[in-house]
């Protein structure tokens, strides 16, 4: 990579070319270069009838966002998906610019002189509060900063969890929450053949952790993990993975529910539920309980500013006016004395600047993936796609539908005239001034070939840098 110390003297586009053509393309940012942003420079590239170049921006020098640092170590088919996102980057007309921050190195001004068209593509990045006394305590954790620790996010890498702790408690019962109690549960032996991090596997290898309280505020029947998910607690080598029979009789309300809306993949949950009752492998030297209608009231402090143990209250289940089935407090509390906790109750996008942001939702702002002011009207020229859109729903294909129809829309409004008019066409000299330390994709697939070198010689996926200089450095070499 080339440093570039003074800004090179600006490139002006010709006015009288006509924007959309073979030799003047639309130009188009996307910010976020993962499963939504794929999926969006996938499709635009699929309009035979759309001249376009693509530039795809991430803040770290990796693409693929959380195929890479969010999908769990041990699913390494998930990450096969990796393979479409390089046939989508092969493309003449698409680039990458990664290590380059939005709102750091480059602001939305900046983008206006380059591009027709911005595509927000951020996802969901803090979780969300559990909302009770204690939260702040110390070995209380978001679900995100032990995903990330243990994926090798360099932006966590640095972070330190209590594994002497022997009884630990992960609140929600989703695909992520699963992930977790399961990483938690494994041996050794079944991590150190996947891609979770060096340091990670160390620290797990040392784990005190004896049991898993996983704990779902509704019922068994409400449960968001997938069939996937719950029937792997039910495999692992030295983990046994328990549920209670009084939790597991479903109420009147689920009952009729079922009966109402009969659904054969909540039957077929329920189904390996049951068969946990009593412990689903004898003998092991770890615990995994899976415990419904139970919510965290209070953390409790040992005396030391650190998570002692957790109030609990039990629940109920009552439909609403929506005629969903929420969980109610029945008043009835007791205490578990755990250690350390993971909430895993849902996440929430970040505001970008000078971008139009909806807080209490999370998301930006948008209809169908047009931006729009406070006020309702359009945004122009800005759109949104994936987890920052719509919030944090669905499965890594998810994003596929919705970033095509993002990207209709953005086709209507370049048909439409309704677009930025750029004036510049110099953006590689641009971001290289002021991020001289930019990674294009050929720098990535070079930094993928070292961890996957790496990672054979030891019988695994790969071995990941995880920290920016140390990747900057791969590829200087």
């Amino acid at each position: 990579m080339k440093n570039v110390i003074d800004p090179p003297q600006s490139t002006i586009r010709d006015p009288m070319s006509t924007p959309g053509t073979a030799d003047h393309p639309w130009r188009i940012a996307i910010i976020g270069a993962g499963p939504a942003g794929f999926y969006a420079a996938e499709h635009f590239f699929k309009q035979d009838d759309l001249h376009v170049q693509v530039d795809v921006y991430d803040r770290l020098p990796t693409p693929h966002g959380l195929v890479r640092a969010g999908v769990a170590p041990d699913h390494e088919k998930i990450k096969n998906v990796t393979r479409v996102y390089d046939r989508t980057a092969s493309n003449p007309a698409f680039r990458f610019f990664g290590n380059v921050d939005f709102g750091k190195h480059v602001s939305l001004d900046d983008m206006k002189s380059f591009y027709h068209q911005i595509y927000f593509s951020t996802g969901a990045q803090v979780d969300r509060q559990l909302g009770i006394p204690g939260e702040d305590l110390e070995r209380s954790h978001s679900a995100t900063e032990f995903v990330a620790w243990y994926n090798g996010h360099p932006d966590f890498r640095d972070l330190t969890f209590d594994l002497s702790q022997e009884r630990v408690a992960v609140v929600g019962v989703g695909n992520v929450a699963i992930d977790v109690a399961r990483i938690l549960c494994k041996t050794v032996d079944e991590l150190k053949t996947t891609d979770i991090a060096d340091y990670a596997l160390e620290a797990l290898a040392e784990s005190k952790v004896k049991e898993v309280i996983l704990m779902g505020r509704r019922g068994p029947a409400q449960a968001a993990f997938s069939l996937k998910e719950i029937k792997e607690m039910g495999e692992l080598e030295d983990a046994s993975s328990v549920t209670l029979e009084d939790e597991m009789t479903l109420d009147e309300h689920s009952e009729a529910d079922l009966e109402a809306n009969p659904d054969r993949m909540t039957t077929k949950k329920l189904e390996v539920l049951n068969g946990f009752l009593g412990g689903s492998k004898e003998g092991a030297s770890r615990t995994c309980q899976i415990r419904f209608l139970v919510s965290p009231v209070e953390l409790l402090d040992d005396g030391t500013g650190a998570v002692g143990g957790m109030k609990v209250g039990r629940n109920r289940l009552e439909p609403s006016s929506s005629g969903r089935l929420g969980a109610r407090a029945t008043g009835e509390t007791f205490d578990w004395p755990v250690g350390l906790v993971f909430r895993s109750v849902g996440y929430r996008g970040v505001a970008l600047p000078d971008i139009p942001f909806r807080d209490d939702w999370g998301v930006i702002r948008n209809d169908k993936g047009r931006i729009l002011e406070e006020n309702g009207d359009v945004f122009e020229g800005c759109y949104a796609g994936g987890w920052i859109k719509r919030g944090p729903t669905g499965v890594i294909g998810t994003n596929k539908p919705d970033a095509v129809e993002t990207v209709e829309c953005m086709s209507e409004d370049l048909a439409a005239g309704k677009h930025f008019s750029p004036d510049r066409d110099d953006v590689d000299a641009f971001i290289r001034s002021r991020q001289p330390d930019v990674f294009s994709y050929d720098d990535w697939l070079k930094l993928n070939e070292l961890e996957t070198a790496k990672g054979e010689a030891s019988g695994r996926p790969r071995v990941k840098f995880t920290s920016v200089q140390e990747m900057i450095d791969a590829i200087r070499s």
